[in-house]
């Protein structure tokens, strides 16, 4: 019986070699470039890079630090614009293969300020995030070549359609941007289409690569995708106090968990009502008793990215959930 201080990260060890298994035999290779602010874990990163996917995607300059740092740096994509890029100079020098997302002039000198020789340009398809215009692509790639930079393709995330529950409704929102993609592609030229996530990896016929990165470990909002990955993070709470009338409160609230998406779920079935900073309010479904204080239960998060970012470690747990098989630090935190 797993007794940890609560409230606590697990990882289910079997469903996420199911879920890395079933994604190398969907995206092999080079057809899958993981995005690791997902887990923001190394040890987690070196079971994809032995999945056979060698090439990562990093949200921000610590993690392409960590990832490099790790020897994980054969081909790192930081898909996020910055204005100061120097941070990765002395990952270039030792060796790591670097490519910045830019959609700007400023971030093009930025990158080229800092020795990065190798960018994608960023282009908006309908998600109002980073992303130039679709018509500027293609002097922005001019520009980028004509400061000595090699613009290996484009990129583009389909962010408001990965989510969409219906399956050809998400289908049709992801061939619409991806027209804009391509054609900006046609512009700009370059090997590489960098797309996609975990709700649309099987549906972007365009993208060249995906940036998925929640299949690993999964989460309720993209587990109502029927997608063939398997809920593998929980986070362990300890139920704290009882009330008679019917609800109960675990440790484990705002701080603990990503709620951008919603409430989590109970791994075993009941309603969350609702979570402040370090509470979680709910109650077991009827018919069931009542849990006593200093019970264990386990949650699934709705959004596993910033779920993780609260944690510092993940504990690494066998399929009955009876014992801790290993604990990977949490080591791409932060900024």
């Amino acid at each position: 019986m797993l007794r940890l201080q609560t409230p606590a990260l697990l990882v289910d060890g079997p469903a996420l070699e199911s879920n890395l298994a079933a994604m190398a035999a969907a995206r092999p290779g080079p057809r899958l470039r993981p995005h690791v602010k997902a887990h923001k874990c190394t040890d987690l990163a070196r079971l994809q890079d032995r999945a056979g996917h060698h090439n990562f995607t990093c949200a921000t300059l610590l993690e392409m630090e960590r990832m490099a740092g790790a020897g994980l740096g054969a081909d790192l994509l930081l898909a996020n614009e910055v204005v100061d890029a120097s941070r990765l100079t002395p990952l270039i020098a030792a060796g790591a293969r670097v490519t910045v997302a830019v959609d700007s002039m400023a971030t093009i000198e930025a990158a080229a300020a800092a020795g990065v020789t190798e960018v994608l340009i960023d282009v908006d398809v309908g998600l109002p995030r980073c992303g130039c215009a679709p018509a500027d692509a293609g002097p922005l790639a001019d520009a980028a070549r004509a400061r000595g930079l090699w613009v290996r393709g484009v990129m583009g995330y389909e962010g408001h359609a990965v989510g969409v529950e219906d399956r050809e409704d998400r289908t049709r929102q992801v061939d619409e941007s991806m027209v804009t993609l391509r054609e900006a592609h046609g512009e700009v030229g370059g090997e590489v289409i960098s797309a996609g996530g975990t709700g649309s990896y099987d549906i972007n016929r365009v993208a060249t690569e995906i940036q998925a990165g929640s299949y690993a470990l999964m989460d309720t909002a993209y587990d109502r995708l029927d997608l063939p990955f398997a809920p593998a993070l929980t986070v362990l709470a300890t139920v704290i106090s009882v009330s008679r009338a019917g609800w109960a409160v675990a440790d484990c609230g705002l701080k603990a968990l990503g709620m951008d998406h919603g409430n989590p779920s109970l791994a075993g079935g009941g309603l969350v009502w609702f979570c402040s900073d370090e509470h979680m309010t709910f109650s077991m479904p009827e018919g069931e008793p009542v849990p006593v204080v200093g019970q264990q239960i386990e949650v699934i998060p709705a959004h596993v990215d910033p779920t993780v970012a609260y944690h510092e470690v993940l504990h690494v747990v066998d399929g009955a959930h009876q014992e801790v098989l290993d604990v990977w630090p949490i080591d791409m935190r932060g900024w």
